[in-house]
């Protein structure tokens, strides 16, 4: 009970959290491209991946939104006294649970899906 409890504080706060980061990337209209396109999907992990092949601008722009979100994930990781990997899946989550039809996700078993209009296969530890 208190694990679930913890899980579910960690995931508001990952929401609030996450909605800063997901903006400014979506800002970009690379991220937006790549996205749009399959190039890239939602983790369970927290981060951003790379479906299939990839090239070096593909790569920046992952690595760049992934240290982005490992340093907001570190600040409210620590100021809700959460370990860094239990606040990441929490938000991997969240970012998973907020894909559109259409977007790409990593499901539980590594491999990578379509969104449809059915909820996706999220992690059994997702509160």
């Amino acid at each position: 009970m208190m694990r679930s409890s913890a899980f579910a504080a960690i995931a508001a706060l990952a929401v609030f959290g996450l909605g800063a980061g997901a903006a400014m990337a979506q800002r970009d209209p690379a991220y937006a491209a790549a996205r749009e396109a399959g190039k890239v999907g939602e983790q369970p992990d927290g981060y951003l991946g790379i479906v299939g092949g990839s090239d070096p601008v593909l790569q920046r722009l992952v690595d760049d939104i992934n240290i982005k979100r490992r340093a907001v994930y570190a600040e409210k990781a620590k100021e809700n006294n959460a370990t860094l990997e239990a606040y990441a899946l929490t938000a991997g989550c969240q970012a998973i649970a907020r894909t559109v039809p259409g977007e790409k996700y990593r499901a539980p078993d590594g491999s990578w899906q379509t969104r449809t209009s059915a909820a996706p296969i999220r992690d059994a530890r997702c509160p």
